[in-house]
């Protein structure tokens, strides 16, 4: 079985959730962001724009995104040997993604939050009392 037909064949058949399963690992959307905002990277570079993030997780996180052909590894046979990573054609695309949702996260965080219904005009035939309870007819 392919590694796609087994992250589709679990009890959640769902490509959002398979795709979402990816992207919650450790330090995984913040590497997409830097290799989306800054272009291909040493690993090197890479770890010191992340900050605070093991050589061995960021291994893990690279290898992961290039088997799901999210990152590509470029490899030069160099003194020392050159690697380079940077978004293929679907990490570009879920950079688009990626991109909506910090517009989102922006708008969600940066801003103090507001109570629903807050700045909405209060009905003049509405009292700041709370409701009497009305018998039905016949009650006493």
């Amino acid at each position: 079985m392919t590694r796609k037909a087994d992250r589709l064949s679990g009890r959640n058949p769902c490509a959002v959730g398979a795709l979402l399963k990816v992207l919650e690992g450790p330090w995984t959307t913040y590497i997409l962001w830097i290799l989306s905002s800054q272009g291909p990277q040493r690993f090197g570079q890479l770890r010191r724009a992340l900050g605070g993030i093991s050589a061995k997780v960021l291994t893990e996180r690279l290898r992961l995104l290039e088997a799901e052909a999210i990152v590509h590894r470029d490899y030069r046979p160099t003194i020392p040997p050159e690697v380079t990573y940077s978004l293929t054609g679907r990490g570009s695309e879920l950079a688009c993604v990626l991109d909506a949702l910090d517009g989102v996260a922006r708008r969600w965080y940066e801003k103090p939050v507001v109570e629903p219904f807050a700045d909405a005009p209060r009905d003049a035939n509405l009292s700041s009392r709370p409701a009497q309870r009305r018998h039905p007819p016949g009650a006493a």
